[in-house]
């Protein structure tokens, strides 16, 4: 952990626009606390947060186009540089992105107040922006990630086609788009997570001087990212059938024997690297919780959802903006312990989402605002240790 001798000597000036991840991970940390306290006042009140719209679907968006979105977002602006050898994205360009992006929640926030087609204008703008800061280096330097920018596109369209669903009154339609979208979230989760936990365990392993090997296995690999792409558009297609089913639990068996591979459970003493095995371990829970939930329909696997939505995204996006914050402000990647405890607030919160319903259906509400609790808790904590780190200049005096 970095001593106070040394964070005393960090500049005193901020720099919240000096490079991508600090605005956006900013963002992500106060939204996912303000947007879920929002929501727990709404599900305890029975409150509509605007006219024409279920509160589930306006919760679900939010986390996702709001929360998610906002934390990819800093992640993609921060490491397209970083693979393409391209200058960094800071000053009035991000500040403009991050202006776009405020002006979707905002939108969101007062649309019953607002015509449409504002709300839509607000919020649609803010993702084409996005891939227009991110193509040309990706395009120019021919980068293997650049792929990534059709799943961009893809959630844009997602998001088009939620609003769209809202105006219309139709709640398939915008239920469909947030499970296609969440869906692609575990896609990129596939893809990135698989790269960045088997590198960033055999790094720590190695520091620490543990001959343990990190195995990734070629054809594993493909098989896992096929499996997922399948589950995606099989989603899109044909979701509740008994091919969602069947490829969901196909998916999931090939999640685990890819995760096993990864030497988990040697770093149970470094915070920082098993909480990201522990996101990743929800991802083939949650795909065969859906397999068992749409094959069998049996209580316990019923909210499935949550566990990819909180114990793999929300999970993952607090054990990489945590680690990433450190990294690029020139701190060594060792977490404070109230971040540390976050990590298993948050864990909890999955679990309690996810399992305590069916355990104590008669408290459902409570099992709910439990877990809402423990959610806050988790990122509260973030925003109180994170928000100097984010504001403030590098401590070695580098800039970005």
């Amino acid at each position: 952990m970095q001593n106070a001798s040394s964070e005393a000597q960090v500049p005193a000036r901020f720099t919240p626009f000096a490079y991508g991840f600090r605005p956006f991970f900013l963002a992500a940390g106060i939204y996912a606390f303000l947007a879920l306290g929002a929501w727990l006042v709404i599900f305890h009140h029975g409150l509509a947060p605007f006219a024409g719209t279920l509160p589930q679907l306006w919760h679900g968006h939010e986390m996702l186009f709001g929360f998610i979105v906002s934390a990819i977002a800093g992640f993609l602006l921060t490491s397209v540089p970083s693979w393409t050898g391209a200058r960094g994205f800071g000053g009035r360009p991000l500040i403009l992105l991050f202006s776009l992006w405020v002006a979707g929640r905002l939108a969101l926030s007062f649309a019953s107040a607002l015509p449409w087609w504002l709300v839509a204008a607000a919020e649609l703008t803010f993702l084409p922006a996005l891939i227009a800061l991110l193509a040309p280096p990706l395009v120019r330097a021919q980068n293997r990630n650049t792929p990534l920018l059709l799943v961009l596109a893809a959630f844009w369209a997602a998001d088009a086609a939620m609003l769209y669903g809202f105006v219309r009154g139709d709640v398939a339609l915008a239920r469909h788009a947030l499970y296609f979208a969440i869906h692609l979230v575990m896609l990129l989760v596939t893809i990135i997570g698989g790269r960045i936990v088997p590198a960033f365990t055999a790094n720590a392993l190695r520091r620490r001087g543990i001959a343990a090997e990190v195995r990734s296995t070629p054809w594993l690999e493909k098989f896992t990212i096929g499996a997922m792409i399948a589950v995606v558009v099989v989603e899109l297609l044909t979701p509740e059938s008994g091919l969602a089913a069947l490829v969901a639990g196909v998916a999931a068996a090939a999640q685990l024997a890819r995760l096993a591979r990864w030497q988990g459970l040697k770093t149970l003493d470094e915070p920082i690297v098993w909480v990201l095995h522990v996101a990743y371990g929800w991802l083939p829970i949650g795909l065969a919780l859906k397999a068992v939930w749409i094959g069998f329909r049996l209580p316990w696997a019923a909210h499935w959802l949550h566990a990819l939505t909180i114990g793999v995204a929300a999970l993952m996006i607090l054990a990489v903006t945590t680690r990433a914050s450190l990294g690029h402000t020139g701190r060594p990647l060792v977490v404070a312990k109230p971040i540390a405890l976050a990590y298993v607030l948050l864990a909890l919160a999955a679990l309690v989402r996810v399992f305590a319903p069916a355990l104590v259906p008669e408290a459902y509400v409570a099992t709910v605002l439990a877990a809402g609790l423990l959610w806050l808790a988790a990122f509260g904590i973030y925003v109180v240790v994170y928000s100097p780190i984010l504001l403030r200049a590098r401590i070695d005096g580098r800039p970005g």
